[in-house]
């Protein structure tokens, strides 16, 4: 399959920098928060205080791991990395690109985390320990990694275009 599937922090510019890149290469979008607020019915922080954040996991284990996508940009929730089945679909889908951002950035991106819709399991209650956990995972499934600190959407998008072989 030839999409390209983003992964990243919150803020990274997944669904911003998606949509803008979809349309100058001429790929469909796909945003799969929205995909789940649409099918709960709810905005994401609803969803994690009415499911609990292993009831939310498992909703957004089951829509990536399900989702069926040809030349598009599909950009992911960031707690996807958390699921080895949805990651291991999406991979199987295209180029994993991650969008890095410095933890300095995404504090200054997102001043509140919970209201933000953002999963936060178990012993993690600080962006730094969210950051430090999340990290890893993303460079572990990422084919390209493309770095978006003091960049412009456009810089962001032009960069992940570069990155993965496309001439806008």
């Amino acid at each position: 399959m030839d999409n390209l599937v983003l992964i990243g922090m919150p803020s990274s510019g997944k669904s911003t920098a998606g949509v803008l890149l979809a349309k100058r290469i001429g790929y469909g979008f796909l945003d799969t928060d929205l995909i789940i607020q649409g099918e709960q019915g709810a905005l994401l922080s609803q969803i994690i205080e009415r499911e609990g954040t292993e009831g939310f996991l498992a909703i957004e284990e089951r829509v990536n791991a399900g989702l069926m996508a040809q030349r598009c940009v599909i950009a992911t929730g960031g707690s996807v990395c958390y699921s080895p089945r949805a990651m291991q679909h999406l991979k199987s889908l295209g180029k994993v690109v991650y969008l890095q951002l410095s933890k300095d950035e995404v504090a200054r991106r997102i001043p509140d985390l919970v209201s933000r819709g953002v999963v936060m399991r178990g012993n993690v209650h600080s962006l730094g320990e969210l950051f430090s956990e999340r990290c890893p995972l993303y460079e572990r499934y990422a084919d390209i990694t493309v770095h978006c600190d003091g960049q412009t959407i456009d810089e962001t998008v032009a960069a992940i275009a570069a990155a993965a072989g496309f001439s806008i």
